[in-house]
């Protein structure tokens, strides 16, 4: 188990990097990667403390949900891509109605894959809980995904309100 200073220390760490890059100007693809990163460490590390995982657990459940995440990672990538290409078929005015509806079957099917990654982490979790923790998963879950869009949110203001101080001094 991760002593609780390492682990208070590990949290603090990334929640900062968070927020701070989120803050920072620069490559938007590079921070938004690093940025999905370090919410996913979060999340483990926070996870770890709220379902008392014992050691044997961790070891288990992490690869998998490292793996899991990174193969959603890819796939948001794909349907990204298929929407802005999508968006521009659409702004032509010009594509074909079957090209259109081939993007849009494409994007389903990604969409369901993705849903099939949550399925497939939600059944693994299942068999690898207790009673008790999978209780507390279920909680974890919904409080993470809550506080994590407070944060980003007050991120942004952050953001902004610098973006708008630096207009002002020039």
């Amino acid at each position: 188990m991760i002593g609780k200073k390492v682990f208070v220390f590990a949290l603090c760490f990334v929640f900062m990097s968070v927020v701070l890059l989120a803050t920072l100007p620069g490559s938007e693809l590079q921070d938004r990667e690093r940025i999905r990163e370090n919410i996913h460490t979060l999340r483990l590390l926070r996870m770890t403390q709220a379902l008392d995982l014992t050691e044997e657990q961790t070891t288990k459940i992490f690869p998998v949900m490292n793996r899991i995440e990174k193969e959603k990672i890819g796939i948001q990538w794909q349907i990204g891509l298929k929407m802005a290409e999508l968006k521009s078929m659409l702004r032509e005015k010009t594509a074909k109605e079957e090209e259109i509806l081939s993007i849009v079957g494409s994007i389903k099917d990604l969409r369901q894959l993705l849903r099939s990654k949550d399925d497939e982490l939600e059944s693994f979790m299942e068999g690898n809980l207790t009673v008790i923790q999978k209780a507390k998963y279920l909680v974890f879950s919904v409080e993470f995904s809550r506080g994590l869009g407070e944060t980003l949110e007050r991120a942004r203001m952050i953001r902004d309100r610098a973006l708008k101080k630096e207009k002002r001094n020039f």
